[in-house]
Formats: structure tokens, sequence, C-alpha cells
């Protein structure tokens, strides 16, 4: 890992608390509203499980153990209990945890498919190694990571000591969601959430990148009390907005492409990171077919450039060239 300047033309954003929320709590809402699957229990014991493992306030959690095991970044090994869509349900010696689906090592990455519950049904009844990477005692929340646990103890911290803002790493990704990517930075794993994958819009993540793949990326910002990093791959390349308003001025005419047709209009491509919208009403249409009947995916076209907002990367298009 090798320290860089942040780059003045992609200024570093404001991360706060929500964003973090945002993107990291997507397991989380799953297990709230699904039902746990436990062993033998009956129904109205699984809705009591339910209530009291998942939100994770159990009575008996020895929160300092807890505090100890994460402060040291250390691997513990606990019996699954029981499953929903959003991953498993472990406890063992005091301790009571959620561990995300895409935190266990065989299954992350893995599609949405009617298989999950099979899947996580087979972990019921085995021990699993470890690592607390979130602890919230006043939420009574404690989440696991068994992909966390690869790395040794204490490994954790050296990473964290050694990042920081703006620095550029190399990280293999780990997992794939719809609101970003997990990336393992050796030790430590970073989230890019999806508006940080480019400059131009991404409707998911696999777009970009791909399960397994080495990528280079941005540290944009630490926390290390709750284990967190967010990470950029767009900042590494130059804001293509900036020049938008030279390189697109209105009235003229440019090649583009069509990257998504939608009720109400088109999305068009004009070069890497920049997007405009053709509004249906600048759509020149035959015979009033549907617009998935007169434009594709992937489709060249000429456009012209109505209006441009690149402070807020916005750009209106017609396709309507007289």
């Amino acid at each position: 890992m090798t320290g860089q300047k942040r780059n003045q033309e992609n200024p570093m954003p404001a991360i706060d608390e929500g964003w973090w929320s945002s993107v990291l709590a997507e397991e989380s809402r799953s297990a709230a509203h699904e039902p746990v699957h436990s062993v033998g229990v009956s129904r109205a014991e699984e809705n009591e499980t339910t209530k009291t493992a998942v939100s994770e306030k159990k009575p008996a959690t020895n929160w300092i153990q807890v505090k100890d095991l994460y402060l040291r970044d250390q691997i513990i090994d606990l019996s699954v209990t029981g499953h929903n869509r959003g991953g498993l349900l472990v406890e063992g010696d005091g301790l009571y945890g959620f561990v995300p689906f895409s935190h266990l090592i065989d299954l992350a990455g893995r599609a949405e498919n009617v298989d999950r519950d099979h899947d996580l049904e087979s972990y019921v009844g085995r021990s699993l190694r470890l690592k607390v990477i979130e602890c919230v005692p006043e939420d009574g929340r404690v989440v696991f990571s068994e992909r966390a646990a690869q790395s040794e103890s204490g490994k954790r911290a050296e990473l964290f000591h050694a990042l920081q803002p703006g620095q550029h790493v190399k990280g293999v990704i780990t997992n794939i969601t719809d609101f970003g990517v997990f990336v393992d930075l050796g030790g430590v794993e970073g989230l890019i959430h999806i508006s940080e994958l480019s400059w131009g819009r991404v409707s998911h993540p696999t777009q970009i990148v791909k399960m397994g793949q080495t990528i280079d990326v941005q540290v944009l910002e630490l926390a290390p009390e709750r284990c967190r990093v967010a990470l950029s791959l767009k900042r590494l390349l130059s804001n293509p907005w900036q020049n938008a308003a030279a390189d697109f001025p209105e009235g003229c005419i440019k090649s583009a492409v069509i990257t998504s047709v939608l009720s109400y209009g088109a999305f068009a491509r004009l070069d890497a990171g920049v997007e405009g919208l053709i509004h249906a009403s600048e759509i020149p249409q035959t015979d009033g077919k549907p617009l998935k009947e007169t434009l594709s995916e992937g489709q060249a076209v000429q456009v012209r450039i109505l209006h441009l907002d690149a402070a807020h990367q916005r750009m209106g298009l017609s396709m309507r060239l007289e």
C-alpha cells in the first residue's frame, strides 16, 4: 500500500453515519423481518426467539467479553442456533449475535435464490470461527463475521493504523450486493457504495466489477471503532463532469449509446461517466409505439444537447436534431 495525495479534482466526499447506516444495515433489516428457524422449538417459541435473538437484546450477554473480543480482534468459536434469510444466529458462553449471509465464507456473493434457506439450514448445529465486526451495546447488537476470521488476530488494528483517507490500495472483491461492493484489504473489509463505483449511472455493481476481482481503490474514510472503511473506485479517475460544459456545449450534436429505456424516456451515454436523459417528448416515434419498441439498450444514436447541469451531473438530450 502506498500513500497518495488527495486528488484535488475529486475532493473527498463527506460521509456521515447516515451514509454508513444506509449501506451496511441491509442484512440486519432483512433479519428483523424474517422468521428465525431454530432447532427443536415450536412456532410460538420461534416467534419469541425472533424478537429476542434478532434484536440480540439477550439479558445474559457478556458485554465486557464482547468488547474485549472486538478490541483485541480475536477469533472465537460459536454455535449456530438458527437462521433467517438475512443470515445466522449464533451463541455460546454468554455471547449472542448475528452473522450476515454476506459474511459466510461459502455463501458470500451468491445471488438471491430459492436455495438460500436450505443453504443456511445446513449451518444449524455447526460451530463457526468468528470475529466481532460490530458491537453496539446500547442497541443490544453484536454482529459476527466468518470472513473476517480468516485473517489472524490483531490484523485489523495493524491495517487501520496503516490506512489513511486518500490512500490508494489494492483489494479483492469478496461480496457484491445491490447497494455496493465489499473489498478485502488484507484483513479488513471496506465498502464501495454503488455511488462510488462510477461517475456514470450504475444499475447494479455487477455492471462494473466481478467476484474475486483484484482492484485498486481509494480510501475515503475510516471508522476503526465500527470496523468500517469507505472506499471509492471512481475517484481514481478524473471527474468527466468537470469538463462537460466545454466538451458538450448546449445545442451541439453528439454520438451517444442508449443505456436504458424507460416509460418516460431513455438514458444515453455520451462519454465514460457522462449520461443524459432523452425525455419521451424528445424522441421521434412512429404510430405511437412504446419506447421499448422504438429504442433498445446498446443502440447508437445522435443527440442534441438541450441543457446541462454539471454540478448535479444532469444533462437533457433530444433526438430531434433540428
